[in-house]
């Protein structure tokens, strides 16, 4: 009898100095700089949002946040890095979009979705459809009208690649306008944005923080909005709806994920220094000045939020024969 109660207190204490390695990693976590990984070219939305939300997440974490730019494949490279990364909470991923549409689109992408646990919105930012300034058009309907009255065979839209979200939008202005669109793909949605300041394609479409500054310094000229109502701080651009096209409906949203199988302890801390870093006035400044909406949804509340962009975005792609390259 005594052997036995001495070989039940033995497993009781063998199994709890398994689990205490696990608890104790998440109460001390972290201890070491933490890497976000963002799937494009530094310079686009993502790219940007990333870095001005890393600083403060890291003051909130007290330890520092290091923004990695892995690009290639619409974010998929990047994307499938922090996948197959260790789920210690030291390796996060910053997407868009195209983080819930990518399996939608290719068949042969190199990581399973359920692979990515949602750990928490960081913002969304208005999509402002844009063109040259050379451009005659003084807005998206004039833009279309001009280019059936002059019989225009084709119209080029540069992309972060397929299934980012100027691919969407370029989708969805296809399939409202008729108008004959051919998606030219770039690294990145700053590059894109380049190629049509620089006359190389006719247009594109890029999150406000992107194309606003350009906008205003007049490199680019806007057409409308794809998000919600005017912009507080650039009102004189018009919507898509107000320009007659109410399908044409999407932002830029940014969202932070982790590898499958980190720790919620860990998962959590980081959705609470997200919604701490959202209400810091240096990071809603920066966002205000691009009309950005910061995130303030907690972990269930993104989960829910991915698993209806999934649905919602899975019929533009479907209408729109959307695959890979």
């Amino acid at each position: 009898m005594h052997r036995r109660k001495l070989l039940k207190t033995l497993t009781a204490a063998a199994v709890a100095a398994g689990l205490a390695p696990l608890g104790a990693q998440a109460a001390a976590w972290p201890d070491r700089p933490i890497t976000v990984v963002v799937p494009f070219s530094p310079g686009g939305g993502i790219d940007l949002i990333s870095r001005i939300f890393a600083k403060q997440i890291g003051k909130e974490l007290k330890q520092s946040i290091i923004v990695e730019n892995r690009p290639g494949a619409g974010g998929v490279v990047g994307s499938a890095h922090v996948a197959r990364a260790k789920p210690d909470g030291y390796t996060f991923l910053v997407a868009g979009n195209g983080i819930v549409t990518n399996s939608q689109i290719r068949s042969d992408q190199p990581y399973k979705d359920d692979q990515l646990t949602p750990v928490g919105l960081l913002g969304v930012a208005p999509s402002i459809i844009v063109t040259n300034p050379s451009n005659p058009a003084h807005g998206l309907k004039e833009f279309v009208e001009n280019a059936k009255k002059n019989h225009v065979s084709r119209i080029t839209f540069s992309r972060a690649g397929v299934g980012s979200t100027p691919d969407f939008v370029a989708a969805m202005v296809k399939q409202e306008t008729g108008l004959p669109i051919q998606m030219i793909s770039y690294k990145s949605g700053s590059e894109g944005v380049t190629a049509v300041i620089g006359n190389q394609v006719d247009m594109t479409s890029e999150a406000s923080i992107v194309t606003l500054p350009l906008i205003k310094g007049g490199k680019l000229k806007a057409l409308a909005t794809t998000w919600g109502g005017r912009l507080a701080s650039a009102p004189e651009i018009p919507t898509a709806a107000e320009e007659g096209f109410p399908n044409i409906r999407i932002g830029h949203w940014e969202g932070m994920f982790a590898p499958t199988g980190t720790p919620p302890a860990i998962l959590d801390k980081m959705n609470a220094a997200i919604l701490q870093a959202a209400k810091n006035p240096e990071v809603l400044a920066a966002l205000k000045k691009t009309s950005i909406e910061p995130g303030d949804y907690t972990r269930a509340q993104f989960t829910k939020f991915t698993k209806d962009e999934y649905t919602r975005l899975g019929k533009v792609v479907k209408a729109g024969h959307m695959h890979a390259e």
